[in-house]
């Protein structure tokens, strides 16, 4: 387990010296060089007049973090050697982005020894706290068994499904339908929405006011899918508070798949996780450092979403799930024969027809355009190696017909079983919001699997501290890769069954 202590102070910001990282630059520093402000934390001292030093400043506050005695400000460049240096301001800092850290079944259920432990603990006296995208609360397997609350007005939704996908691998009920959480017989969600609808940026500010929040609601464990490379001072306090106060941070290790540092999983007082496959093997994005403590799964992981994305092809009674290539129509169905176009690489005969392309040799666009153009309805583009595949027609290109996309097999299977010249039906249809299920990819998938263990193993004992917890965790954790604890995979696997035992047997 990591030493809970301070990382070390960031430089206080200044005109002349800011310390930027190159993310903040992408996406932050564009908007300072056009309008010459400057999105910071201020932190004030105790008896500060916030409202005065910042209009003194000629700053705006973004957000009164709270819990704290700190604002998100956004103000003119040249005030921020000034401002420093008022008595009044303990530190500025900068306001470091965050980001979701979702690339893109629940194998990992069984792979983290849930179950075994369901007949000791569910996990139903714990709460824990989501910070992410919001939840779409109405979600056909977040119905039942366990108490949802959130903050601001509006958590209960999520066009990103990033929370919602979260939120499923930690809580999924039981029932006839979708998945399985590692909790799905009772656990108190409370959900903290800090990014929009637009899923974009979100700050160290928003993170910081998010986790006092988190306290506030009475949390014992915080889930974070969601990272940035700058460290922020306010934001590593908030969790250091955190723990200070009883409970667990966790946080996904990042996307990157290199050494770098991401926050505020590389805080000593957050858990920070990497991402694993069904096979237990380290996947290649999953960054790895020496702040890396645990592994959970984190590969093809299939959860709860907001949306259903209907693209299937019908033919002959059977049919064929795929999916959907961006740019292409939606339809909730068009019917016609089923024609074999082969590579589609030049136009045919089609009119009225369903044609079924073979992947290769011209790209995607260009197949949709030349079945468009041989008076075909549909194109299902289907794949020339094993497995499915995600397409486009290319950024900003649309068509008219819809296309989707299908797996080798199942093209192949279409024409095995006489499939061609018979009736076929090809649908490509984008419901939401609706009850879905989709499979993503990342640190993102792991972090709420190492969450809901820690309020599973924690919920046989609500006397056990998070020391106690925490020191399970990573302590029974199953070894992978190098001996020992690596910077890949941390201590290893997170084993639910090996963790309860831990800590029932060391006190």
């Amino acid at each position: 387990m990591k030493k809970l202590s301070l990382m070390g102070a960031l430089a206080v910001l200044s005109a002349c010296t800011s310390e930027v990282s190159t993310e903040a630059q992408a996406l932050g520093s564009q908007k300072a060089n056009l309008s010459e402000t400057q999105r910071v934390i201020v932190s004030f001292r105790k008896g500060a007049d916030r409202a005065k030093v910042i209009s003194a400043a000629g700053g705006k506050e973004l957000l009164a973090i709270h819990g704290m005695n700190a604002s998100a400000v956004e103000l003119p460049v040249q005030a921020l050697s000034a401002l420093s240096k008022n008595p009044a301001v303990e530190f500025v800092e900068e306001d470091a982005p965050r980001k979701l850290l979702s690339q893109s079944t629940p194998y990992g259920i069984d792979q983290v020894q849930a179950p075994l432990v369901w007949p000791s603990a569910t996990g139903a006296n714990r709460k824990i706290c989501i910070i992410d995208s919001g939840l779409y609360a109405a979600h056909e397997d977040h119905q039942s068994g366990k108490t949802i609350t959130g903050y601001p007005t509006g958590w209960n939704t999520d066009k990103c499904h990033h929370g919602t996908h979260v939120a499923g691998s930690i809580a999924a009920v039981n029932n006839t339908t979708g998945v399985v959480g590692v909790l799905p017989n009772g656990v108190n969600l409370h959900i903290i929405k800090v990014f929009g609808d637009d899923c974009a940026w979100t700050y160290a500010s928003s993170l910081a006011d998010a986790a006092n929040r988190c306290v506030s609601a009475g949390a014992n464990v915080i889930s974070m899918s969601l990272g940035g490379a700058t460290k922020s001072r306010t934001e590593e306090t908030a969790f250091n508070n955190a723990w200070s106060a009883g409970l667990i941070s966790v946080a996904a290790a990042g996307n990157d798949g290199n050494n770098r540092m991401s926050y505020p999983a590389s805080y000593p007082s957050v858990i920070s996780v990497g991402a694993v496959d069904s096979n237990k093997q380290i996947a290649s994005f999953s960054q790895y450092n020496t702040e890396v403590d645990i592994a959970a799964p984190g590969v093809g992981v299939v959860s709860t979403v907001g949306a259903v994305d209907n693209n299937s092809l019908t033919v002959a009674g059977t049919t064929y799930t795929g999916g959907y290539i961006t740019g292409g129509a939606r339809s909730a169905g068009v019917t016609g024969a089923l024609v074999n176009g082969g590579l589609c690489d030049s136009v045919g005969a089609w009119s009225g027809k369903v044609v079924l392309c073979q992947r290769g040799t011209i790209g995607f666009v260009d197949k949709v355009n030349n079945v468009k153009a041989g008076g075909g309805i549909a194109a299902a583009i289907y794949n020339n190696v094993a497995g499915g595949f995600a397409g486009t027609l290319g950024e900003g290109v649309s068509s008219t017909i819809p296309a989707i996309s299908l797996s080798q097999e199942d093209g192949n299977a279409i024409i095995a079983a006489g499939g061609i010249g018979q009736s076929a039906t090809e649908v490509s249809q984008y419901t939401q919001p609706a009850s879905g299920y989709e499979a993503y990819d990342g640190t993102s998938m792991a972090t709420p699997h190492v969450s809901a263990v820690a309020a599973l193993v924690w919920s046989y004992n609500t006397s056990w501290t998070n020391t106690r917890v925490r020191a399970a965790l990573e302590k029974s954790a199953q070894d992978l890769g190098t001996a020992g604890r690596d910077n890949y995979y941390g201590n290893g696997l997170v084993q639910a069954k090996a963790a309860l035992d831990y800590a029932i047997a060391n006190p």
